[in-house]
């Protein structure tokens, strides 16, 4: 049975950059990528984009089209959902798929990449930046980054 270390030789450039940043940086996960080239991975198919964000986020302020979804916590209160693990299997197939998770703006990406990285995901990446970017000096997002910011694709219900 081959080891970790060995599957992860067979990842494309960037997630094996990203693997010995988060390696050298004791990061807890995969590592982190940035929108780019997580649109060049999902698009290539040579990974699979989770949006982590609630529901009401996906649909009301937008989404990767073709992105899966699930959900890293629930309602306005954010409650953080129980069954995130096990959903996330269901829905990527593998605990050794090659998953890319996105938020608002990377930061419940990163604990939704610790929590399944804890769980035995061992090709789990943090989208950075998130898909809206970091809250700017106005309280406003995506003036700097994210990924709307960079102009990646992205559809509205």
């Amino acid at each position: 049975m081959p080891t970790a270390t060995a599957e992860l030789i067979s990842l494309p450039p960037e997630l094996e950059s990203a693997r010995a940043v988060a390696l050298s940086t004791n990061l807890p996960y995969a590592g982190g990528v940035s929108p780019a080239a997580a649109w060049r991975l999902f698009e290539a198919g040579a990974a699979q984009l989770v949006d982590v964000r609630t529901f009401e986020e996906r649909k009301f302020v937008g989404h990767v089209p073709g992105s899966a979804h699930v959900a890293w916590a629930t309602g306005t209160s954010l409650t953080r959902n129980p069954r995130f693990v096990r959903e996330l299997e269901a829905k990527v197939g593998s605990k050794d798929a090659t998953v890319l998770l996105l938020c608002r703006s990377g930061k419940r990406s990163a604990q939704a990449a610790e929590a399944a990285a804890k769980a035995g995901f061992t090709r789990v990446f943090n989208v950075l930046e998130g898909f809206e970017g970091e809250i700017d000096g106005q309280q406003h997002r995506g003036a700097a980054d994210g990924w709307r910011f960079h102009s990646l694709p992205w559809v509205q219900d």
